[in-house]
This record gives structure tokens, sequence and C-alpha cells, in this order.
């Protein structure tokens, strides 16, 4: 196989039974559960439909028949392009079945990225599904690729592919057990791209079912749990914890509907584990506040026996009241916000991973106060600092197979000894507990020689309720200084000059707040308002909510010097 390149020792080599493996849990729940619930659909205009495990693996046997009759070489490529849904999961199982790899992309890429992953990856045909900007990414599919659409893809793509029903209607199931060994190739996750172009990461059925084998050591999960599916399938958590962690332990999935449905689709599902990156919690705060201002709601948590009755009336509204597993991850999550949270009555556990390992490596234990602290390693992970550049590094049984036709830059991520080379900064503790400090390449020195993590900092700018995304930045210059965009909120009062000024003074408060927990050193000159959003679609966030700091430097490093120099604590940029 073009640039597969197996890195990791052979005593991390995955070792779970065969009957753990993706297909085999699907085949069991096939058997001993056929009637049971397995996926919760949202199919628009209120209209919900619900899928069992009998007709889950009948679908995905129709439509694993007629992608084995394309005579295509076993481990080809096919895509999937869409949002979370039914189909997708299906989709991910048809395609092993076939005896070939499958390549998810973000529902929210550009033409280009688009284009680049679906050439690079090589597919052979691709699933175009549930999407809002189908029509912008539509020039990305090569011409003449085979598509295949789902029952709720754009009208268009439905009008100019093959349907999944006409699919499933004309196929007979593909019969029997078709077994895929632990060491094969399952697919290629291409990572988010924050530094240059995605990097297709390889993956064996082996891996999958080893980090789901540790990560229910951790977080236990049962049939009896349900979960929302609404972060993207393409990024590793989701598929991990979600799809493999379903088809470990065959509980109920929902899926989340629209953008403006996401509260009765939290609802719906009353999740018993709940996953979410840090900007989401921090919007999950932010709707709380809209209704309990901070100051009263801290007082009423106060009050004995009504703090009680305020607790679960706020997570009930919130849709999190049976929740009894929290985590967060991709980012750090800032301590304010756990501590927030932990006083609210649901602890949220950190996370630490990445695409490489599978997002199996680091979780604060459930029940145990780490804030600060990723935790401990899970177990079977094995983690070090380099002494010299105080990178983490670590190995396991889930690390990747390498990246798909690029052997130097698999070479590049590994150690002359077999262990991941993260590319991050950080310590751990005399309890084992990992402190993240920052990424070596996001290290940046001013002209006073000091070098500045700007994580921490951004994690305290970004508590502010108007902010929405945020990047400290300042190599070469006196101070640092931090960037700023606005939730859509702010940015709706910022046209009205008194409310402009209220929400000025506001943030140079807050940034006179931060500064005085920091060092003099990276105390922040000045706060720039960026009234422009930094999304996806203009190339500064990526998929996963990150920004994309290259870019950010690219755009607004040459008024750096004058922002530093103009003596105003707070400035609007308007571009």
């Amino acid at each position: 196989m073009s640039g597969l390149v197996i890195c990791h020792p052979i005593h991390f080599m995955s070792t779970v039974p065969s009957e753990m493996l993706a297909l085999q849990r699907l085949y069991h729940w096939e058997k001993t559960a056929p009637d049971r619930i397995a996926l919760t659909q949202p199919m628009g205009g209120g209209a919900i439909k619900d899928y069992t495990w009998a007709e889950v693996a009948d679908q995905a046997r129709r439509i694993a028949a007629h992608l084995k009759a394309q005579g295509w070489e076993p481990g080809s490529k096919v895509a999937i392009l869409s949002k979370n849904c039914a189909s997708w999961l299906m989709s991910d199982l048809a395609i092993w079945m076939a005896g070939y790899v499958s390549v998810p992309l973000y529902p929210t890429l550009s033409h280009d990225t688009v284009a680049q992953i679906l050439t690079h990856s090589e597919a052979r045909a691709c699933f175009v599904g549930k999407l809002d900007g189908w029509e912008a990414m539509k020039p990305g599919v090569p011409a003449g690729l085979p598509c295949i659409s789902y029952p709720l893809s754009p009208p268009d793509a439905i009008r100019s592919y093959e349907a999944w029903d006409a699919i499933c209607a004309r196929n007979k199931p593909l019969e029997g057990e078709v077994i895929r060994g632990a060491d094969e190739l399952a697919t290629l996750i291409y990572t988010s791209g924050t530094t240059g172009l995605p990097k297709g990461v390889m993956h064996s059925f082996g891996n999958f079912a080893w980090a789901v084998d540790k990560g229910i050591e951790r977080i236990t999960m049962t049939a009896e749990d349900r979960m929302l599916s609404y972060l993207p399938l393409a990024h590793v958590v989701e598929r991990v914890l979600v799809e493999h962690g379903w088809l470990r332990t065959g509980m109920r999935l929902f899926f989340a509907d629209l953008l403006n449905t996401f509260s009765a689709d939290v609802q719906r599902a009353r999740p018993t584990i709940f996953f979410s990156v840090p900007r989401l919690w921090v919007k999950f705060q932010h709707v709380v506040h809209q209704s309990l201002p901070p100051a009263r709601l801290d007082r009423l948590l106060s009050i004995p026996i009504i703090g009680g009755l305020v607790r679960r009336k706020v997570l009930k509204a919130l849709g999190l009241d049976q929740c009894r597993i929290a985590a967060g991850g991709a980012a750090p999550m800032p301590l304010e916000l756990l501590a927030w949270y932990r006083r609210l009555g649901l602890p949220v556990n950190e996370g630490y991973g990445m695409t490489e390992n599978l997002a199996l490596s680091h979780l604060t234990l459930p029940g145990q106060n780490q804030e600060g602290t990723v935790g401990p390693a899970y177990d079977g992970v094995d983690a070090r600092i380099d002494a010299r550049t105080g990178e983490i590094q670590m190995r396991s049984g889930a690390l990747m197979l390498g990246y798909f036709k690029a052997p130097e830059l698999t070479r590049e991520a590994f150690c002359a000894d077999g262990w991941l080379r993260t590319g991050d900064k950080g310590d751990i503790d005399a309890q084992g507990r990992l402190h993240i400090t920052g990424r070596l390449k996001d290290l940046f020195k001013t002209s006073k020689g000091k070098y500045v993590a700007p994580a921490p900092i951004e994690d305290k700018l970004v508590m502010h309720d108007a902010v929405d995304v945020c990047v400290v930045t300042g190599a070469n210059l006196g101070q640092p200084l931090g960037l700023v965009t606005l939730n859509p909120e702010a940015v709706a009062r910022v046209g009205d000059t008194a409310a402009r000024a209220d929400l000025e003074a506001s943030l140079g408060k807050h940034l006179q707040d931060i500064n005085a927990t920091l060092d003099p050193y990276e105390q922040l000159n000045c706060l720039v308002v960026v009234t422009t959003p930094w999304t996806v679609d203009n190339d500064l966030i990526t998929p996963t909510f990150k920004v994309k700091r290259n870019r950010i430097e690219e755009i607004y490093s040459a008024h750096y010097e004058s922002w530093e120099a103009c003596g105003r604590k707070v400035i609007w940029q308007t571009a």
C-alpha cells in the first residue's frame, strides 16, 4: 500500500480479541438485538425515523453489495462527505464490508480542500450526504467520480447521483460475515490542517478496537447509554467515542438536525454521555447567563436547597439532566469554565489526544477534581517529556500506521525508538497527571527575548461573554497583543454607539483583569477587536474550530507595530 509505514513497536500492536473489531460488533448486535433501536434520525419538519440494529445491518449489507459489484481492488478508498446522520454510519460499515477503506471529509470544507482530499486519497467513489453548503463544495468533486446521495442529501445531489434508497431496493443484502483483520487499514482520517494541507492519517481496525477497549475502562459505557452525535464524524473523537463506542456497547445514538433545532435535539436525546469542544461549552454557559446573569446565578446556587433546585432546572433546560459523564477536548478548557460547570453539578472531564493516536492519550479521572491537567494516561499508554524541548511524547496500541503517501512526514512524526512526537509542550506531576503548557510551534519570542505561550492567555480571553474566537500573538514586539472576534449577539450590538462604548469598556476591564494575573512579559499591550468573523469559509478556522495561526499572521501581522504604538487598550479593526 502506497505510503504505509508501520512505526510503533511490535509489543504495542493491538491485541484485542477479534470479536471486538468493528464489523464483528455489528454482526453481534444484528444477531442478539435485532429489534433494539440503534439510531434515531431527524428527517426534517419534526419527523423522526428510528433504525433497529436489523435495519442498520440490512441497509449496510445492501450498499456493500453495490460497492463490491464495482469490482475495485481490495483496499480501494471510498469517501463520505456529509454531516452526521444514520446513513453516514451505515456507509462506513458498507465500505468496510465491501473490503474497502473509508475516507471521511468534513462537511464544511472549501471546494479546493474537497478536491485535494478526494484526489490525494485516490477515492474511487463518494457518498454525498446531508450538507448545508453543497453548492460551494460541489466544484471540488472531480468530474466522473461516482457518487451516491442520501435520503437527506441536497435536492441537487439527489437529482445528480445514484440514490441510496434505489440502491438498497435493487440489491440483495451481502451475505455472510465479512471479516476484516485487526491489521487491515480501516480509514484515512485527514487532519484539520491548522499548519498546512491536511494529512491522511492511517488507522487500522485493531487501532480502533484497542482505543475503545482502553477508553471504556476510563469512561464506562453500556447498552443503556444514550449519546447525541453532532460534532463531525470526520473528527477523530466523534469517530472513536461515538461510532466505535456505539458499535462496542450497542448504545442508542441520536443525531442533531439543524443549528436552530439543536436545543430540541439535545432534549430528545437526553444524553447520558456528552462530549463537546471548549467553544461549545462556553456557548452553553452564555445561554444560561442570558436568562440567569452570573451574579444572580451565583447567589441562587449558594442558597441551601434552592441551589439544588436551580442546578437541576438549569441542567434540564440544557438537556443534560441525565448526563452522568461530560467531557471536553480538542483544545484546552479554561479553568474558570471547568469550575463553573462543577458548581452547576456537571463536572467536565478534560481529555487530550490527537488524530495520530485516535485521541486516546490522557483523560481526567471521573469523580476527581483534576482541573488544570488532562489527567493521567489511559491504561496501556506510555507518556514522557523530552528533557531538551519539553515536548510530550507517547506510545500506545492506537498509534497511526503512518501518513498516507507521505513516508518522510511519517518518519518525522516519530522518534527513533517509536514514540509519537505530539508537538505539544507539557510536564507530568508527581501524581502522573499531564499538564499541557502550549504548542512547540505556537511559542513566540518578544523583542525583550522572552518566550510567551499563547494558549493559557487565550483561555482567559475567551471567557468574556462577547468573545467568539481569539489569538494571542506578538513575535518581536515589546509586549504580546490579543486579537478577538465577537459572537453574533455582540456583533449585532456594535452598530449602536452606546452599546459599542459599553462593550469597549467591558473588554478593557477584561484585559485589565487578565493582565493582573500574568507575568510582566506576558501582559497584553492591547486587544484588537476584529469585526470580520473568522470562519471555515474564509480559511481562518478549521472545521474543529481551531484558529489557523499562520493565516492570522499573514493577514494581520503588517498592523502589529501600529497597534502596539497607538496607545489604546481596545482597538477596532474592520477588515
